[in-house]
């Protein structure tokens, strides 16, 4: 068991982290929080003008001061944004206040995934598929590196693949109450 006081999901866009991590939060009486959300709510401004404005760089700062704020929480279930582990001290905070589950999806998935979705700064160039590849050949060590679980999503419809994370969260994650 490894007791963690919120539940984190990781993984690079497409991965299911949003519909999966809805059906997971109502599925532990977690309060289910998106990042990428809080972050548009705290900033005003969405993630494609965040970008525009402040650029890469300055997205990863509001995630940063948002995603540390967010983990000081108890009994969530916290979905990230894909890029949210490129920070060394968002890593370590994300290991230190959460049982990290990492949803793993193949380019081709999430190509198919992605193909209509038009709202992610990253993916707005003609060569979608190379930048997926580079970002998971940067990321995939990240994620690996901080999972205490892993499932591939690939085959998985987001019903089925939270039947598989019930299952082995309940076997391997033990929630930690905040102490009054």
């Amino acid at each position: 068991m490894n007791p963690a006081p919120n539940l984190i999901l990781i993984g690079p866009m497409g991965a299911g982290k949003t519909c999966i991590g809805r059906r997971l939060a109502e599925r532990f009486t977690l309060d289910f929080v998106d990042a990428d959300q809080a972050i548009v709510d705290s900033t005003g401004a969405s993630i494609p003008a965040i970008f525009e404005h402040s650029g890469e760089a300055g997205f990863r700062q509001h995630e940063r001061q948002v995603l540390h704020g967010l983990l000081d929480g108890h009994g969530q279930l916290i979905s990230t944004g894909g890029g949210a582990v490129l920070d060394p001290d968002n890593r370590a905070a994300i290991a230190r206040r959460g049982f990290v589950v990492y949803l793993r999806v193949s380019v081709p998935a999430q190509l198919d995934r992605l193909a209509r979705d038009r709202g992610r700064p990253l993916l707005q160039r003609p060569d979608r598929e190379q930048v997926l590849h580079e970002m998971a050949a940067a990321r995939d060590p990240l994620y690996q590196s901080l999972a205490d679980l892993t499932l591939d999503t690939d085959l998985y419809t987001p019903a089925e693949a939270t039947a598989q994370l019930v299952l082995r969260l309940a076997a391997q994650w033990q929630r930690q109450e905040t102490p009054e």
